[in-house]
């Protein structure tokens, strides 16, 4: 590996726990990343002609902390604040180390004051080391306007003049919800676009439980963190099967489960049992680990345990309600009831104004109606639901069953 790459696997490593640091101690995020990249563009300068140093992580804290100081020191602006920087600076080890500001640091990426997607390109630029190209790629857009948005946000926090600290005890339960919101928010955009040519974007699903694993590190006590760790291993195992040699997608009953990735069925599997171990009441994303568990746990679709699956559902909706938890419980009902329960409530959801232009609901009641032998009606869901798709591949699929309802494939 030549220098260059070395640093940039060394920032990929570090950066999120430099930014925390200069984030605590000048209390300004945007200010804290530039004084990093700097860093890391020294890195990149002297590395190759003098050698990778012992502790790469220790020499950009250095170098960081040495421009930090004299940025302080030209700007001058009030003595207070210098002194108080300063003194900071000097003390790194102050407010709780380095697990504690990187903390800080995942709860202002994640702060309720920036809109969703603002919060989810700024954890992984900030917590994830993304470039904003990297970011801009994963989101398909173009980086001016990912570059646009971070900045946006960074200004937003300094306006907001939101503090680099943990939340206050009462504070923390809203908040982390918040910080799991972005996180499952950004491996659902790799688990199933929502724009785009491709079924599955890995690498941004593979950031996106990245960000799980290190929250989990640092709130061990925590069961829904060890939920959505849970929950996006296992969804994630299932990746190399999901699609075709052609990149079409392959539904969960057609999948070929000697596909499925074991080592990271096994690790989601071992944070559900955290997650329950935890003694702490369960939430929604533990109770959907433990639906996508009875996935994986079946050798093949026939055998999948369609009874627990609806029985998490009903937990589902008591603590999540949503008429797409709705939905997939009717899912569920189709296999374990029958087609007439799963449409009984797919009625009831296709009521839900939120569900006008949701086309999956479409997909799977025409999928309902075409094992009731109601064909010309399973056509017309499935059409319309092809026209809601977001994607050309979802369109394209959508179009063929209904082409197949039709003529009676």
């Amino acid at each position: 590996m030549d220098a260059r790459r070395t640093v940039e696997a060394v920032w990929r490593i570090e950066s999120a726990r430099l930014v925390a640091f200069l984030a605590r101690v000048v209390q300004d995020v945007g200010l804290a990343e530039e004084i990093a990249q700097e860093a890391f563009a020294a890195a990149l300068e002297q590395w190759p002609e003098q050698g990778v140093p012992r502790n790469p992580g220790a020499w950009l804290t250095t170098t960081a902390r040495r421009r930090a100081i004299d940025l302080i020191r030209r700007e001058r602006v009030r003595d207070q604040k210098y002194a108080r920087l300063a003194a900071g600076l000097l003390a790194p080890e102050a407010g709780g180390g380095a697990d504690a500001e990187l903390l800080s640091l995942v709860f202002v990426a994640c702060h309720p004051v920036l809109p969703r997607e603002s919060r989810a390109a700024l954890a992984l630029r900030l917590v994830g080391g993304l470039s904003t190209e990297e970011i801009a790629r994963a989101f398909l857009v173009s980086g001016a306007t990912m570059g646009q948005r971070i900045s946006r946000a960074k200004r937003t926090l300094a306006e907001a003049q939101v503090p680099f600290r943990m939340p206050a005890d009462g504070e923390l339960p809203a908040r982390l919800s918040a910080v799991l919101e972005v996180i499952y928010l950004i491996f659902n955009e790799g688990y199933s676009g929502t724009s785009g040519e491709t079924w599955v974007r890995g690498e941004l699903a593979e950031e996106a439980l990245r960000l799980g694993r290190i929250l989990a590190g640092l709130l061990p006590r925590e069961p829904e963190v060890h939920g959505l760790v849970a929950l996006m291993a296992l969804q994630a195992s299932r990746f190399r099967a999901r699609t075709g040699p052609d990149g079409e997608l392959v539904l969960l009953q057609d999948q070929d489960r000697s596909r499925w990735d074991r080592t990271l069925m096994a690790h989601g599997l071992a944070c559900l049992a955290r997650a329950r171990g935890t003694g702490g009441p369960l939430g929604p994303y533990t109770v959907q680990a433990a639906i996508a568990a009875c996935h994986a746990r079946a050798p093949r679709f026939e055998e999948t345990d369609w009874e627990a699956i609806v029985a998490l559902y009903d937990a589902l909706a008591q603590l999540a309600p949503s008429p797409v938890v709705e939905l997939n419980r009717a899912v569920a009902l189709l296999h374990a009831d029958g087609p007439e329960a799963a449409l009984l409530v797919l009625d009831a959801v296709g009521a839900d104004p939120r569900m006008a232009r949701h086309h999956l609901l479409g997909a799977v009641r025409g999928d309902v109606l075409l094992r009731l032998g109601r064909r010309a009606e399973a056509a017309e869901e499935l059409e319309r639901a092809a026209a809601l798709a977001p994607t050309t591949r979802e369109r394209t699929l959508l179009m063929e069953r209904a082409a197949a309802a039709i003529s009676g494939g």
